[in-house]
C-alpha cells in the first residue's frame, strides 16, 4: 500500500474549526494525502474553499452522494480510502452508513449519531463491511491521558473509588440570552444537534474521558439538566452522578454556560492507593497524589511514560504540543489500522465508544425527562 492514505473529508469548510483541527492532524504524521472533498453545501463556496487551501478542484464534488458516486466510478487504487465526516450531527449517520455500504473506511466526529437505533445500525453495517472507524474523541490523543490509562490498566491506583469528570464552557452564554440567537443556532436545534446540546456536545467526551482511562464502564445515571429558558429545546448544562460497580461511582459535570470558562475538560480518578489529576487546559501535566508521598508530576517525552504514552509524543520533554497533536494521534491509529497494521487499542475511539457515547447521551436525557431518575446504560 502507498505511503500516503487518500482521504476525503466532508464538511469543515469555510471557518471552522474541526475542519482545521481535522486537515492539520491529517498532515502532522505524513500518512493522508486530501484527495476528494465536500467542505461545504454551496457548491461555489465549496469551490472557493478548496482554492483557498490548494485543494485540486477534479475531486471537490457538488454533494456528498457524487462524491461516493464518482469515486466509486474509480479503479481501488485511486479512490478515496477513508472519508473524516465533520458535518453537523444529523448528518453524521446517513454519511457514515453510505460510506461503510460501499467499503470506505471512516473517521467521524462525536456524537456519531443522534439516536441509539442509529448508532447500533452503524455498527451493524461496519462489522459486515470489516471497514475501520475511528471516532475523534480528540483528547484521547494526549500522551499524559494515555499515560494515566496505561498505569492505571497497570494497578497504580489499586481498586478505583470515584471518578469526577468535568467539562466547563461559557461561549453559548453570549447566544443563550438573545430570544432570537438562541434561535438560530444549529447546536440548539434538535433537528441538527439531535436531543442534546451540553451533553451531546462536551459531557459525552467526559463521559468517554471517565471510560477510557479507567477501563471501567458505566452502568448507570442519574442526571439534572438546566435549559434556563421554557422556550430553548436543548440542555446547556447539566450534573450526573454515575456508577460504575457496587462501590465505584462519580460524577460528570458539563456546562456550556458556565461564564469565563473556555475549554474546561478534567477528570480526577481516586483509587485505594492514590489518584490522578489532569486538565485539558494544561495538557503535558498528570498528577498523582498519594496520602503518603508527595505529589508527583509526569510529562511527556520521558523515558519513564510507557509506549503508548511516548508514541504518541513527537517532541523532546519540554516542548509543549496540543491538541492537532492530540487529534494526530489519533489519525495515526486509524492509519496503522487501515494499512492493517499492529497497534494498541488504546489508539483511536471506535464505534463500541460511539455506541456507548449515543447510550449515555439518551440516558441523560431519559434521566432528566423522568424528573431525575436512575437509569440503566446497556451492556
Amino acid at each position: 500500500m502507498p505511503k500516503k492514505i487518500r482521504l476525503g473529508i466532508l464538511g469543515g469548510g469555510g471557518d471552522s474549526l474541526i475542519g482545521v483541527l481535522h486537515r492539520v492532524a491529517s498532515h502532522i504524521n505524513d500518512n493522508y494525502q486530501i484527495t476528494g472533498a465536500v467542505f461545504n453545501p454551496n457548491y461555489e463556496d465549496n469551490v472557493a474553499f478548496a482554492k483557498e487551501i490548494d485543494i485540486p478542484l477534479n475531486r471537490v464534488y457538488k454533494d456528498f452522494d457524487t462524491l461516493v458516486e464518482e469515486e466509486m466510478k474509480l479503479p481501488e487504487d485511486e479512490r478515496i480510502q477513508v472519508c473524516s465526516v465533520l458535518t453537523p450531527n444529523f448528518l453524521h449517520f446517513p454519511m457514515a452508513k453510505k460510506l461503510l455500504d460501499n467499503g470506505f473506511h471512516v473517521i467521524c466526529e462525536k456524537p456519531m449519531t443522534t439516536t441509539l437505533e442509529e448508532a447500533k445500525i452503524l455498527l451493524e453495517a461496519q462489522q459486515k463491511s470489516g471497514a475501520v472507524f475511528a471516532l475523534t474523541h480528540t483528547y484521547t490523543g494526549y500522551p499524559m491521558v494515555r499515560q494515566m490509562r496505561e498505569m492505571i490498566k497497570a494497578g497504580a491506583l489499586g481498586k478505583i473509588h470515584k471518578v469526577d469528570a468535568r467539562y466547563y464552557q461559557g461561549w453559548i452564554n453570549e447566544i443563550i440570552h438573545d430570544k432570537d440567537k438562541r434561535n438560530s443556532v444549529w447546536r440548539l436545534d434538535p433537528k441538527k444537534a439531535g436531543i442534546s446540546s451540553c451533553m451531546g456536545d462536551i459531557g459525552v467526551h467526559a463521559f468517554n474521558m471517565v471510560e477510557y482511562t479507567t477501563g471501567l464502564k458505566v452502568k448507570s445515571l442519574l442526571c439534572d439538566f438546566n435549559y434556563l429558558y421554557d422556550d430553548n429545546q436543548m440542555d446547556v448544562d447539566g450534573t450526573v452522578l454515575i456508577r460504575m460497580g457496587d462501590n465505584v461511582k462519580g460524577v460528570i459535570r458539563g456546562s456550556q454556560v458556565a461564564t469565563g470558562e473556555e475549554n474546561g475538560l478534567a477528570i480526577r480518578i481516586y483509587g485505594e492507593k492514590g489518584a490522578f489529576v489532569w486538565e485539558q487546559e494544561n495538557p503535558n501535566f498528570l498528577y498523582k497524589l498519594s496520602d503518603t508521598e508527595p505529589v508527583q508530576i509526569y510529562k511527556p517525552g520521558h523515558a519513564y511514560n510507557t509506549e503508548l504514552s511516548l508514541d504518541g509524543t513527537k517532541l523532546p520533554p519540554g516542548h509543549p504540543e496540543g491538541i492537532f497533536d492530540s487529534m494526530a494521534n489519533i489519525y495515526l491509529g486509524a492509519a496503522r489500522a487501515i494499512r492493517g497494521e499492529k497497534y494498541n487499542d488504546g489508539e483511536f475511539p471506535t464505534i463500541i465508544d460511539g455506541v456507548r457515547g449515543m447510550d449515555f447521551i439518551i440516558s441523560t436525557v431519559e434521566s432528566n425527562k423522568n424528573g431525575n431518575t436512575w437509569v440503566n446504560l446497556e451492556d
